[in-house]
């Protein structure tokens, strides 16, 4: 198993404060989800055309991985279809060119369900994609978000897709939280699929979901690793700390630390 976490986390950082942090930390990769102001990874200037090379070679040095590029990309989109089909190709570009196995793209919205998505055109922009990315050593992500936070309307479309360059990004969080699965369905479901995790935690505060640090919410993550851990389990974990979008949300100079810890703590290893 190895741990990354999403710039999410750290907004205002500096990409020289999140490589120093993630080595000195011991973390193996980092998911790119914004850096600064810039939003769209092919527009950062760590992954510039002309950095590139630099980029990696620095990344090596330190031990370091991109785990995954996760980009606005969405599936669902239907008046703006070509705009996203264009975001997920960039990705997938730029993926290949930097080595990181993965793209993380959206089946729906928002992480809860709300509305029906349009499961042919989710489909159809998938296939798209993954046509796009034959040969190129990257896998698309469908995230289990909104409507695909139910394993088994992911799991629908997996089966449907049945191709080596799609696979599923389980954010442990969603299912569990707003569909009621318990950890061991949704990992049973999905697991010939399962190449990535995004964990966070959270409590239901007077109706209210309120994010907190991991292990200070109700969502059994520990559980999740220990299974994970105990099934051989050797993609990424990666802390989803959504800093970005709630300045309220402790510091990632704390939360980075916390969860590196607290996931070694979980797994037993103590060769930290």
């Amino acid at each position: 198993m190895k741990f990354a976490f999403s710039t999410l986390g750290c907004p205002n950082w500096e990409w020289g404060e999140i490589l120093a942090t993630a080595g000195d930390l011991g973390y193996d990769g980092i998911e790119i989800r914004g850096l600064g102001k810039e939003l769209y990874a092919p527009k950062m200037t760590p992954f510039l055309p002309e950095n590139i090379k630099e980029t990696k070679a620095k990344m090596a040095s330190l031990g370091l991985n991109i785990s995954c590029l996760t980009s606005a990309c969405f599936l669902f989109a239907d008046e703006d279809r070509e705009e996203h089909q264009k975001i997920g190709k960039d990705y997938i570009d730029l993926a290949s060119q930097l080595g990181t196995p993965y793209v993380r793209v959206l089946g729906d919205a928002n992480p809860e369900p709300e509305d029906d998505v349009d499961i042919d055109l989710v489909l159809d922009n998938l296939l798209a994609l993954a046509d796009y990315a034959k040969g190129k050593d990257v896998t698309i992500l469908v995230e289990s978000n909104g409507a695909f936070a139910d394993s088994n309307l992911l799991l629908d479309l997996m089966n449907i897709v049945n191709r080596p360059e799609v696979g599923v990004l389980w954010d442990v969080h969603h299912p569990y939280r707003f569909c009621l699965e318990p950890i061991e369905q949704t990992y049973q479901t999905l697991k010939p699929y399962i190449r990535y995790l995004h964990m966070k935690d959270s409590v239901m505060e007077k109706g209210t979901l309120v994010y907190k640090m991991i292990g200070e919410g109700d969502i059994p993550n520990k559980e999740i690793l220990q299974m994970l851990n105990q099934d051989g389990f050797n993609g990424y974990v990666s802390l989803e700390w959504l800093k970005r979008g709630n300045k309220n949300l402790t510091e990632a100079g704390i939360v980075f630390p916390h969860f590196i810890n607290y996931v070694h703590a979980a797994i037993g290893n103590n060769t930290r």
